[in-house]
């Protein structure tokens, strides 16, 4: 029997009171093959077991097995099995984790603290979210504080380095301050080479946190413990806040979020033993203030306009004036906006709509007006107002001539001037008269009822007269 140390140790004592075998073993209800034992042994620790236990005597055979299986126990276990070595799983993983055959044993958890205003942590997330025209993937962008734990975040249907700059911008107007460190990941939005320590960061984000007085660092390649203070606040977004609840757009999402976070961080939190917001009043004094002015992030696109006047970005179509089409122009991007110039000036502006959302933005000022453009009402020939001008018949005659014919009439128009400079002037004028009071406006029988006057009053002729009353519509001929 082995019995535990403390059963053993008492023995020992015992004996040395003067007690015999029998007294002892009564009282600690031990048989008296053990208090011998002990007591001839004067060993009051436990002897180590000679035999040695199962998986030890295949200790050789698993090493070679973990290494053909390339660590996979549940590989090794198939073929002990195979070769008829009797183990259960369980006795073989716990062999394993007892002698250290895997992997090295774990380090305990550490506690990173930081002092107020010292660090921030930024990351994101992929989170499906439930919008009121069916589900879909955003990404969650979140920074928070290292001390207060002061959560902000965010969601966008891509993550660019214009997003995170924008998503950046309002986290630290939200804050009022930078965190003199910001950690983040070894992803190519800010890093461009190496990880960790060694990390290069893109030149465009080193400006963009040098104009807030801050500085990124990326933590040790799978470190995750290092940004632990972001991963948690994305289990209890995706598990709380986005629960049940259905949203319009990114605008009415990104305005819960925001209220989502007021509440957050004015919640008692247990780890912390107060509130975040209370930290924050002391934190606050130290972070490093924002510029007196923060320029507006936006972004830099050429687009050329198409036949239909629009111009296309991210899958979202917007309307420029109609007499720029075909030209190349400059968009200018921003949180809200689009912005279109031509030759530094601006010449059209609309609401950003969210990228990959595929919708046509149209202004109607952008488009041709009736009497615009090819539309235009061309102005009255030189013939027609010289004709207007004569009398108030031949101004009438004109405005009837124009009517019955397509567009401006202007072939009819330069005819009948021509008439006018052709034949004497009264003849053609009573012609006219004539021809306006029965409601004639073929130039062909104009004409002979002008040749009909002329052979009267010059030559004498009889002419046999035409009652034009008896002229209807579908006589007359077109030109």
């Amino acid at each position: 029997m082995m019995k535990d140390v403390e059963t053993r140790q008492a023995i020992l004592k015992l004996n040395e009171l003067g007690y015999g075998y029998r007294k002892i073993a009564r009282t600690l209800r031990v048989s008296r093959w053990l208090v011998r034992e002990v007591v001839n042994s004067q060993n009051g620790e436990l002897p180590e077991s000679k035999r040695a236990s199962k998986p030890e005597i295949f200790r050789e055979r698993i090493i070679e097995e973990i290494k053909s299986c390339q660590g996979n126990l549940v590989r090794v276990h198939e073929e002990l099995r195979d070769d008829n070595i009797d183990l259960t799983y369980s006795t073989l993983t716990r062999f394993v984790r007892d002698n250290n055959l895997v992997k090295g044993s774990k380090p305990p958890v550490g506690k990173y603290v930081f002092d107020p205003g010292e660090e921030s942590q930024f990351d994101t997330s992929p989170h499906i979210v439930t919008f009121s025209t069916g589900k879909r993937k955003c990404q969650c962008a979140s920074l928070i504080l290292g001390y207060s734990r002061m959560l902000f975040f965010q969601y966008y249907p891509r993550f660019t380095r214009f997003e995170c700059k924008i998503f950046l911008t309002d986290a630290l107007r939200y804050f009022q301050g930078a965190c003199k460190r910001c950690i983040i990941d070894n992803t190519n939005l800010a890093v461009f080479h190496g990880t960790g320590p060694d990390a290069l960061i893109v030149p465009e984000m080193e400006i963009f946190s040098q104009r807030f007085g801050f500085v990124f660092q990326a933590h040790r390649l799978g470190d995750k413990n290092r940004s632990g203070k972001i991963e948690r606040p994305f289990h209890y977004i995706e598990n709380n806040f986005l629960v049940k609840r259905v949203f319009q757009n990114f605008d009415n999402l990104n305005e819960m979020s925001l209220w989502f976070s007021d509440r957050n961080n004015r919640s008692h939190k247990r780890h912390l033993r107060s509130k975040p917001i209370e930290l924050f009043a002391m934190e606050k004094g130290t972070l490093v203030p924002l510029p007196l002015h923060i320029p507006q992030v936006y972004q830099i696109h050429n687009r050329t306009v198409d036949q239909e006047g629009y111009i296309n970005l991210h899958t979202n179509v917007y309307t420029v004036p109609y007499e720029l089409t075909g030209r190349n122009l400059e968009v200018r991007e921003t949180k809200d906006q689009v912005s279109v110039y031509h030759k530094h000036k601006e010449v059209a502006q609309h609401l950003r709509q969210a990228p990959g959302a595929r919708k046509w933005t149209t202004d109607k000022s952008h488009r041709p007006k009736w009497g615009l453009g090819k539309y235009k009402k061309q102005k009255p020939s030189e013939e027609e107002q010289k004709l207007r001008e004569i009398s108030d018949v031949m101004n009438s005659y004109v405005n009837g001539l124009k009517q019955r014919k397509t567009g401006q009439g202007l072939s009819s128009i330069k005819r009948l001037y021509r008439m006018i400079n052709e034949y004497p002037p009264d003849s053609f004028q009573k012609a006219v008269e004539e021809a306006l009071h029965y409601g004639l406006f073929d130039l062909n029988r104009l004409e002979n009822m002008v040749l009909r006057n002329i052979a009267g009053e010059f030559f004498r002729l009889e002419i046999e007269k035409e009652d034009p009353s008896n002229l209807s519509y579908g006589d007359q001929t077109n030109e």
